[in-house]
C-alpha cells in the first residue's frame, strides 16, 4: 500500500458519509428505511471498505441505527433528543466562550471575530430579510462560531463542539432556513445578533460567567427555532429533514 492510500481511504469514507448524510437530510432517505452496505455502494459510487466506515460514523452522529440482522435503519428522533443536543452544544460553547474570557485574547485574534459580527450586523440591519439573506446568514452564522470556538485554545473542546454539533439538528444554523419564512423571522435575528455582540463584550473584558452564561441562551434560540419550525410546516422544502421527527417532546 502506497502512503497515499490511507487519505485516499479517508477522502473516499468522508465523500461517502456526506452524500448518505445528504440523503437523510433532505428527506430522501426516510424514517424506519434500512440501508445495506451494497445499496450505499451502488448510491455513493464509493467502494464496500469506505462505504462500511461512513455508516458506522453516521450511526455514532445518531442518523443511522445498526440493524441486528445487518445494515443499518434511517433513525427518526423526537423533539427532546434534539433539544437535548441543542443544550450539549449550548454547554459546550458556553465553555469555549469562558476559556476565550478568562485566558485573555489579544487584540489581534478578537480582530476576526470582530470583523464576522460586522458582516451579520450589516445583514440583520436590513428591513427586510430575503431567503437568499437567511442562506448567507447560516455561512456566515457558521463563521462566527467557528471563529469564537478557535479563541478557546482548547483543542479537546473544540473537538468536542464539532461532535456536538454534528449531532442531528444541533449545529448553531440548523434551523435557520426553517425560520426564514416565519413571521418571528427578524426578531429572532436580531436577538441572535444581540447575543453575539454582547458575547464579544464579554471576551473582551474578560468576563468569563458572562461570557458563559450568554451563549448557553443562545444555543437556546435554536430550540425555539425548532418549536416555531414543528408549528409551521407549511414550507418543508426549507427544512425537509423535520420529517426525521416523530413526535412533540412530552413532559
Amino acid at each position: 500500500m502506497s502512503e497515499r492510500d490511507p487519505d485516499r481511504a479517508i477522502s473516499h469514507t468522508v465523500r461517502a458519509q456526506l452524500a448518505l448524510r445528504d440523503l437523510i437530510l433532505s428527506g430522501r432517505l426516510r424514517p424506519g428505511e434500512r440501508i445495506s452496505e451494497l445499496q450505499a455502494v451502488e448510491t455513493t459510487g464509493v467502494s464496500r471498505t469506505p462505504v462500511r466506515m461512513a455508516l458506522v460514523r453516521l450511526e455514532e452522529e445518531g442518523l443511522l441505527e445498526a440493524i441486528p440482522s445487518g445494515g443499518f435503519m434511517v433513525k427518526a428522533f423526537t423533539e427532546r433528543d434534539i433539544l437535548d443536543s441543542i443544550e450539549l452544544r449550548g454547554v459546550l460553547e458556553g465553555l469555549a466562550a469562558r476559556f476565550a474570557a478568562e485566558r485573555g485574547v489579544s487584540a489581534r485574534d478578537l480582530e476576526p471575530l470582530k470583523e464576522s459580527l460586522a458582516e451579520l450586523d450589516q445583514l440583520v440591519a436590513r428591513d427586510a430579510v430575503s431567503e437568499e439573506a437567511f442562506s448567507s446568514y447560516v455561512a456566515m452564522n457558521a463563521r462566527f462560531h467557528a471563529l469564537l470556538t478557535e479563541l478557546s485554545r482548547s483543542a479537546p473542546l473544540i473537538r468536542q463542539i464539532d461532535r456536538a454539533s454534528a449531532l442531528p439538528f444541533a449545529s448553531p444554523s440548523a434551523f435557520v432556513m426553517a425560520q426564514s419564512v416565519l413571521p418571528e423571522a427578524h426578531q429572532i435575528l436580531i436577538i441572535a445578533q444581540d447575543h453575539h455582540r454582547i458575547v464579544v463584550d464579554a471576551i473582551e473584558n474578560r468576563e468569563g460567567a458572562r461570557a458563559e452564561a450568554v451563549m448557553r441562551e443562545h444555543a437556546r434560540l435554536a430550540a425555539r427555532n425548532l418549536r416555531l419550525a414543528l408549528r409551521n410546516r407549511t414550507h418543508p422544502d426549507l427544512l425537509p429533514a423535520l420529517a426525521l421527527i416523530r413526535s412533540p417532546v412530552t413532559e
